[in-house]
């Protein structure tokens, strides 16, 4: 596991995510979910290759339910992009380590 990656809680969410400046991508995630495990060295390699640009956050979905609530996770894994505390962009579902840093690159060029 990188040492990039936060992982956050229903009590630090807010402070690692929300009061964060630029952008941070969080990773809803459980561990009986087959696709998360899948993510993870990608998000690591994610964490890596932006560390110091963008925070990776990461949040066990069945241990956290209040904010996986409040942001109507209802998939897993389900990563959010949020810029300076709001909502940028949502993905679904096992996704590519490309797909991931072209959205991440569009807030960054913003």
């Amino acid at each position: 596991m990188s040492d990039h990656v936060l992982h956050a809680t229903d009590a630090t969410f807010d402070q690692h995510v929300l009061q964060a400046r630029g952008p941070v991508l969080v990773d809803f995630w459980a561990e009986w979910c087959g696709p998360c495990k899948q993510l993870s060295p990608v998000l690591d390699d994610v964490a890596e290759q932006y560390a110091g640009e963008v925070g990776v956050c990461k949040v066990n979905a069945d241990d956290n339910k209040d904010v996986a609530a409040r942001f109507g996770v209802r998939g897993l894994p389900t990563l959010i992009l949020f810029v300076d505390g709001v909502e940028r962009e949502r993905v679904l579902g096992l996704t590519s380590k490309t797909r991931i840093a072209g959205l991440i690159d569009r807030h960054l060029e913003a």
